[in-house]
């Protein structure tokens, strides 16, 4: 499909909703939902973005910045992952947990504004990952527009694009509490360590990568080209002793580089999945 047949199909099964609540993060996926429901339905498409302790600060202001320049009315509320029976002990299927506080909350909404339906961002290259926020989205008949018109994350952005969204080209990101381990419990503390060492990474000017937390070691994730840059003598010496202030013993490169979903390796190796 071209494009603009790739964008019309999008309207009209928008337009079949005829009012829906977005579960907005300000990333790619969730940034385009919200902008043609916003097109097509007007004031009956309502953006609300959680703030929680997985949910940096950074990636907030950019939920703002972008739901102002798309026009949707935009509604924050305050979640608490580590709150939720299950979530802090990291089990495999931690977002499963996540998503059915965030979706049962936003169906609340929904209900409470008299919105017929609500969505999500997932698309279609998430139904071929181990995703069981997956689950909790059917169980509670939450709207996938992107996954039921067949878009991929490459069709997301040629229709971001288009439509002039800004983000359109922004790297993928998942909430903090994919990097750990599954079955190392998630803290506070350990999320403020991570943070910290990832917004280190991003003032150097990086854009696509993951700092692992693996106890006293941190794992980084990048992308391949950028190896020297962080390695080069001065940056290295400078990195090492940033890390070691934030909290970490060992600083490693995993240099397989950044993939998405690394954390699920273990899953595939061991049939838990």
């Amino acid at each position: 499909m071209s494009t603009i047949e790739k964008l019309n199909k999008l309207k009209d099964f928008v337009k079949s909703l005829e009012s829906v609540v977005v579960a907005f993060s300000g990333g790619v996926d969730s940034s385009l939902v919200a902008k043609v429901c916003f097109d097509v339905l007007g004031d009956k498409a309502l953006a609300v973005t959680a703030r929680s302790e997985t949910y940096p600060s950074h990636e907030y202001e950019e939920a703002r910045k972008i739901a102002k320049e798309i026009g949707i009315n935009h509604l924050t509320i305050d979640t608490s992952e580590l709150g939720i029976e299950g979530f802090a002990q990291n089990p495999p299927n931690r977002c499963y947990f996540c998503k059915s506080e965030l979706f049962s909350k936003l169906k609340g909404i929904a209900t409470e504004k008299c919105f017929k339906n609500v969505a999500d961002g997932a698309n279609l290259d998430d139904a071929g990952e181990y995703r069981p926020g997956l689950d909790a989205a059917r169980e509670l008949e939450v709207q996938s527009p992107l996954k039921e018109c067949g878009l991929r994350k490459a069709d997301i952005r040629e229709v971001s694009k288009y439509l002039k969204l800004t983000n359109w080209d922004k790297p993928s990101y998942a909430c903090m509490s994919s990097r750990f381990p599954y079955g190392q419990s998630i803290t506070e503390e350990k999320l403020v360590i991570v943070s910290a060492a990832e917004d280190y990474l991003r003032g150097l000017g990086l854009k696509q990568f993951r700092v692992r937390h693996h106890d006293t070691i941190a794992r980084i994730e990048a992308l391949p080209q950028d190896f020297a840059f962080l390695l080069q003598n001065d940056r290295r010496v400078e990195l090492i002793k940033k890390f070691k202030e934030i909290g970490y013993k060992y600083v490693t490169i995993d240099i397989e580089g950044y993939r998405s979903g690394s954390m699920n390796e273990v899953l595939n190796m061991t049939n838990v999945a």
